[in-house]
């Protein structure tokens, strides 16, 4: 018997059609107080049963845990072929076995697509396979929906990624909903990786909401009965989209809507190149921004709540400032390695001020170089490096990538970007105790909200200014400085846990009890160190500070934009002549820094309720690592002790700490000052140390 308070209805759902028949005969002919009584009684039931429910639902909204489980998940590489039931249940249960907690279906390519590669490189052949479920028709959704169901019955998370492949595309959308370059109205930008494979697919216009609907719409159709069940992910990938640089990103209209934004034609600007008028560039970037969220990032998080899941997204290279787009959507997700792990102290720091509890991770992707580097040689030791560089930079939940689909006694497929996690691989003997690892950090990473101190002004308008990066920092996917895939906070406040804040979260932010207060963040000093600032910055910094915030404030910043406004400058020099305003930082701070040392490691903080502060102290090798690593660059030998200096709730406290090799030390500090080191012990084999393998493209 089903009770919905809702409104007052009774569903007896195990009883056959007589008993149907007698039970509502019997209510119909009861006399009035007994069909009262009968009705009190049902809401006393659910007085006592359904508020329960309805409770741990609000609790599970406050808390944010979309994943119930902190073990890590793997991302899950169909390649177009005939899905079986007795394969996707065997390997479902190996990852279990494996200490995974979820998986995300990503459909990509049939295998012979790449067949020249596969042949050349790894001696394998492909044959042609025209047994796979047709994209989108009724037998994908059913084997989808089998595996969402059997992934829910042994406990593991289903995700999915919204679409085939990366970025956005589909092979069903009209060529004017296409992505569009400026001063080419032929361009268009196909996929030809995609589960539909040989058939094209055409890479959506991102600035256009109709083009997005029309790609979504008939996956969200077919997903519906996977989508039932547990609470799934719906993931979207990194911004790809390969138009040589981010200066002709264009749709129809865009120039009227510049125009009644700045006032001027953009045309002539755009005919001559962006990159010789970085004031109009900056301009362009903002337009660009607002499309691309209301063209993109907006319609997918609606579409997603529609469907009944969570979206969880990479925003990295988007041309938007990431940190407000992060803040849009339920799980923000960075990646590494193939971005330094420091990068993803922008995702954190959006997480913390937009008070989302979860940042999960890309991890592992290409970690010894792209695209293959000592695939299937991967060493535990080396993921452990990273792993503990990503937790330092505020990451608690891990995406590994990937996991290729095997069917049953066959564990020679792979996807080629990746790490390789499945069955016969190098990691396979040490992955289950791995992965407890990853889920015990991340449980405690998870605790509380991110402890804050003080905030770091994010460079986003320096970025913009400077157009595009050096050669020697460009890659297929990198290519504008406004992607910020190399900054970061001054070493000087490096011991203050400081986050990066931006426009966005200035302008909703408050000075309060002598905090700077935004979500569940709060800071004692805003630090700003850079070359450009819009006026609308400095016009909420200047507000601030009046009513008391310290800002440290390094330089002059020139406005950024072609149309200046005039109060800049008075702005600015109001600003300078206020007393809790300083370019020098230890005139404004008043305590010490939450963590001193001769030199510190890579680290990072939570805060729980009770006031306790758990801060993990990443590994020596992890800080400040850079793609690619070298295989073996995690070799240790030797355990060192180091003394810390923590300033902590009113109380000093020193304590040496002992690092063994490989390991990351948690100190977790209660509200009275009690200390205690904790050992979440990890010992993988000593890896081999290899030089780095030169890679060939073969596809």
């Amino acid at each position: 018997m089903k009770l919905s308070n809702s409104q007052f209805t009774i569903k007896i759902d195990s009883f056959d059609r007589t008993s149907k028949l007698f039970w509502n005969f019997y209510f119909y002919h009861m006399s009035k107080w007994s069909r009262i009584f009968l009705i009190l009684l049902g809401f006393a039931i659910l007085a006592c049963s359904d508020r329960s429910a309805a409770e741990k639902e609000m609790n599970f909204e406050e808390d944010v845990v979309p994943y119930p489980s902190s073990k890590p998940g793997a991302r899950w590489w169909w390649f177009a072929t005939e899905i079986k039931r007795e394969d996707v249940k065997h390997q479902l249960d190996w990852a279990k076995e494996k200490n995974f907690g979820a998986v995300e279906i990503a459909w990509v390519y049939p295998l012979y697509r790449y067949q020249r590669m596969y042949a050349r490189k790894y001696d394998r052949h492909y044959p042609k396979d025209t047994t796979a479920q047709k994209w989108l028709s009724e037998e994908w959704s059913e084997i989808v929906a089998y595996t969402k169901s059997y992934a829910d019955s042994i406990g593991l998370q289903c995700d999915f990624t919204l679409g085939s492949a990366w970025p956005a595309a589909s092979g069903t959308i009209d060529e004017k909903l296409g992505t569009k370059i400026f001063g080419d109205s032929s361009f268009r930008q196909t996929l030809t990786f995609s589960w539909a494979w040989p058939d094209t697919f055409l890479v959506i216009d991102h600035l256009d909401s109709n083009a997005f609907n029309a790609f979504a719409d008939p996956i969200g159709d077919a997903l519906s009965e996977a989508l039932k069940g547990g609470k799934s992910a719906l993931f979207t990938d990194s911004w790809e989209i390969k138009l040589n640089s981010t200066n002709k990103v264009w749709t129809d209209g865009f120039e009227k809507a510049f125009e009644s934004n700045f006032g001027y034609d953009i045309i002539p600007y755009m005919e001559k190149g962006l990159d010789s008028f970085p004031d109009v560039r900056y301009d362009y970037m903002l337009q660009l921004e607002e499309m691309v969220v209301d063209g993109f990032y907006k319609p997918y998080v609606r579409k997603c709540k529609e469907l009944g899941a969570w979206s969880r997204v990479q925003c990295l290279a988007s041309p938007t400032d990431v940190m407000t787009t992060y803040s849009l959507v339920d799980i923000p997700e960075t990646e590494s390695m193939l971005n330094n792990p420091n990068y993803s102290r922008i995702v954190s720091s959006s997480a913390a001020l937009a008070s989302k509890s979860l940042v999960s991770s890309e991890s592992f992707t290409c970690m010894y170089g792209f695209p293959a580097t000592y695939l299937r040689k991967e060493q535990s030791a080396d993921l452990k490096l990273v792993a503990d560089a990503m937790f330092a930079n505020g990451v608690n939940q891990h995406i590994y990538h990937g996991m290729p689909y095997n069917p049953r006694g066959v564990d020679s497929i792979d996807f080629f970007a990746t790490t390789y996690f499945g069955p016969g691989g190098s990691l396979e003997p040490e992955l289950a105790d791995f992965n407890q690892y990853i889920a015990d950090v991340s449980s405690i990473m998870r605790k509380g909200r991110t402890y804050s101190d003080i905030a770091v002004y994010l460079p986003y308008e320096d970025g913009i200014m400077k157009g595009a990066y050096p050669p020697e920092r460009q890659r297929v996917w990198v290519w504008g400085e406004y992607e910020l895939r190399y900054v970061d906070p001054p070493k000087e406040v490096e011991g203050y846990h400081p986050l990066w804040i931006n426009r966005h979260f200035l302008e909703k932010a408050e000075y309060q009890d002598g905090k700077l207060k935004v979500g569940e963040a709060e800071f004692s000093l805003l630090y700003i160190d850079v070359k450009y600032m819009d006026v609308r910055s400095l016009k909420r910094i200047y507000e601030l500070s009046l009513k008391g915030l310290k800002v440290c404030w390094k330089m002059d910043p020139e406005q950024a934009g072609l149309n200046k406004d005039a109060d800049f400058n008075d702005l600015l020099d109001g600003l300078k002549a206020l007393p809790n305003v300083s370019n020098e930082l230890g005139s404004l701070v008043d305590r010490s820094p939450l963590i001193q040392s001769d030199s510190l490691p890579a680290y990072w903080a939570r805060k729980t309720k009770d006031g306790s502060l758990y801060i993990f102290l990443a590994q020596w090798g992890a800080k400040d690592l850079k793609y690619p690593i070298y295989s073996g660059q995690s070799y240790s030998d030797k355990a060192s002790s180091q003394k810390f200096t923590f300033n902590y709730n009113g109380r000093i406290i020193e304590k040496e700490v002992l690092f063994q090799p490989y390991q990351s030390p948690i100190i977790k500090m209660g509200p009275k000052g009690e200390v205690e080191q904790i050992n979440l012990e990890f010992v993988p084999k000593d890896p081999v140390v290899r030089p780095k393998e030169k890679q060939k493209m073969y596809f």
